[in-house]
């Protein structure tokens, strides 16, 4: 096991790299088609079009903050948050049989199967995110040396 862990540790670095660009990018994202994403907002939520604008920049300063090991682990946990936060419009998207307008073709109307998985990857992306909260990240001992 601990050999496992080990071999997991090499990746860490590269891993959180990876983790901030992909969330800078769907930050981006947000700005560039934002009535994609408006569409997704659970109509219960008011001012669906800012909470898009709202989450986009959370996205992109926290995927810029997990990249850097100063900020990391308060981007780590402010990703958790978020991921929490939009889990509502996974389960919209889930059970509400939405077309969405104004995307590719292929993105218009995914299949159930792929919007039903989408809600355990969440719990997968709480965990890579979670993965930068602890202290030793990166195999870095952060405890105060004696």
């Amino acid at each position: 096991m601990a050999l496992a862990a080990d071999r997991l540790r090499r990746f860490k670095t590269p891993l959180r790299y990876a983790m901030g660009t992909l969330y800078v990018l769907a930050g981006v994202m947000h700005f560039v088609v934002p009535d994609a994403y408006v569409q997704v907002v659970p109509p219960v939520f008011p001012a669906a079009l800012a909470l898009v604008y709202v989450s986009g920049v959370a996205e992109i300063a926290l995927g810029v903050g997990v990249v850097f090991r100063r900020t990391q682990r308060v981007a780590a946990w402010g990703l958790i948050a978020l991921l929490v936060a939009v889990f509502p419009a996974n389960v919209y998207m889930a059970t509400s049989d939405i077309v969405l307008e104004g995307v590719p073709a292929t993105l218009r109307d995914p299949s159930d199967a792929a919007l039903w998985l989408r809600l355990p990857l969440q719990g997968v992306l709480i965990a890579w995110a979670w993965w930068y909260t602890r202290p030793e990240s990166d195999g870095v001992d952060s405890s105060p040396s004696r």
